[in-house]
């Protein structure tokens, strides 16, 4: 076992090195002075409570305005103030961090493969799934096209990708969370509809000869389509290209069907709570962020809502998509991991091959 001072630094190291950083976001009702409007009928107010959010970038523009929703209805039910600590950054990073030190009390990564490493490292209790609605899975998305103004190479859908006059811009789903969901909505959309694993392995193999080059996370990828000029179309998240749209930049974009339902799951971070004393309005954040109220703040800012009410509200934003597969489709997180991902395993063989073309 470490020792105390080992820890306390991996501890810092975590803090001062993850994501964007902690953003702090006191998020608190003023409580009535009459008894008639007190929430607990005149009780004294209880010690203030704070929780530690540790989620992925691109999360942060709706969960600025769901913690305070979630704060201002726990005060009026429990006559209690909830601050809470916010970091985000890439979902990769974040997921190390944890595991390093961060104490985070809910985590809400891009991939149920992050949460799973957390609980590998005993820090979340198997079971995690079950503890929420929807399995856990708090906000959906979906892979899009991002092409040049004007789409001059006209994309407009997978088969396009493989063309030999078009260069693909993704990062490297070795290094990269968001990255697997491109490759698997890459194999899947050949392998879902033909249930042929050598034409899907043709094809993404044919795609991956179109990458010039393998940025590191999405973040890069970005960097490399928009600031460098790289590549023709970039493989990205809808809900990344939605949010951008409503800041001004009105990217030009394809959704094609059939895609892969990109799953974000939400976890209590056990081992934390339960030292923290947190436990009880942790569970009941992790539950808030699948109500309605909650739901329309993510669908706002382009995630496809897991609500059925809110999705029917948000019908005319996300397009309907006929063929829809899954992770669960593909094997799971586990094995998808191991087929696709571990060293030596498919994308590895790519890489082999379109090195030697």
């Amino acid at each position: 076992m470490e020792n105390f001072r080992f820890r306390s630094l991996n501890k810092f190291l975590a803090l001062l090195l993850v994501g964007v950083g902690f953003t702090l976001a006191i998020a608190a009702c003023t409580s009535s002075t009459s008894s008639s409007s007190s929430p607990s009928g005149g009780n004294a107010a209880k010690e203030p409570v704070e929780l530690t959010l540790v989620s992925f970038a691109v999360t942060q523009a709706a969960y600025e305005k769901i913690v305070p929703l979630f704060a201002e209805k726990w005060k009026q039910e429990h006559n209690q103030d909830v601050s809470f600590n916010q970091s985000y950054g890439g979902s990769g990073s974040q997921t190390r961090a944890v595991i390093d030190g961060l104490e985070a009390d809910v985590v809400a990564l891009a991939l149920a493969l992050d949460t799973q490493k957390i609980e590998k490292a005993e820090l979340i209790q198997p079971g995690w799934e079950k503890e929420a609605p929807n399995d856990s899975i708090v906000t959906q998305s979906v892979a899009a096209l991002v092409t040049r103004e004007g789409n001059p190479k006209n994309i407009k859908g997978w088969a396009d990708l493989s063309r030999p006059d078009v260069k693909v811009i993704t990062a490297n789903p070795k290094t990269s969370g968001g990255a697997r969901w491109n490759f698997l909505a890459l194999w899947g959309a050949i392998g879902q509809t033909s249930g042929d694993a050598a034409k899907a392995e043709n094809f993404t193999t044919k795609v991956f000869k179109n990458v010039p080059v393998l940025p590191k996370d999405a973040r890069e990828a970005t960097d490399v389509f928009f600031k460098q000029g790289q590549g023709d179309v970039l493989i990205n998240y809808e809900n990344e290209v939605l949010l951008a749209k409503q800041r001004g930049e009105a990217l030009p974009f394809v959704v094609p069907d059939p895609n892969i339902s990109i799953d974000n799951p939400i976890a209590v971070v056990d081992a934390n709570v339960d030292r923290h004393g947190t436990r009880e309005v942790a569970e009941a954040f992790v539950q808030f962020v699948f109500t309605p109220e909650a739901q329309r703040e993510f669908a706002k800012v382009g995630f496809r809502p897991v609500d059925a009410g809110v999705t029917k509200e948000f019908a005319k934003d996300f397009p309907a998509i006929k063929k829809l597969f899954t992770i669960t489709d593909l094997g799971g997180w586990e094995q998808v991991q191991k087929t696709y991902f571990d060293d030596g395993a498919i994308f590895d063989k790519i890489q082999v091959q379109v090195g030697q073309s």
